[in-house]
């Protein structure tokens, strides 16, 4: 189980890269990328199988409330990144508040996973 649990963990950093990578590299002219909604949901769907597996693990702790706060911002994210990837697929323009909502709540959501102990 430990193996699938760090394969799973290996793409849900992935995941994030994909979100948070995009976002930077379109800082000056903020936009979503659909790649972006790409990392949100293997995000997602990491997230929760993680979720599932992590009480199956040896010594494991599971911290259930900081989880719950990750996958509703997750869940934020992933939304606010289909909206935006949307937009950009009519060709209608993406609100700043919108690109850096995506990239910025998933900073945060790396942040509470890395500082949260």
């Amino acid at each position: 189980m430990s193996i699938l649990f760090n394969v799973l963990l290996f793409l849900h950093i992935v995941g994030a890269a994909m979100i948070v990578g995009y976002w930077i590299a379109t800082l000056r002219q903020p936009t979503v990328h659909p790649r972006q909604r790409d990392g949100a949901f293997v995000q997602l769907i990491t997230g929760i199988a993680m979720m599932g597996i992590l009480p199956m693990l040896p010594n494991a702790d599971p911290n259930y409330f900081k989880l719950g706060i990750k996958f509703a911002i997750g869940l934020a994210v992933a939304v606010l990144a289909v909206i935006g990837s949307r937009k950009v697929k009519k060709g209608e323009p993406v609100s700043t508040g919108l690109a850096h909502g995506v990239g910025g709540l998933a900073l945060f959501n790396i942040a509470i996973a890395t500082i949260w102990q």
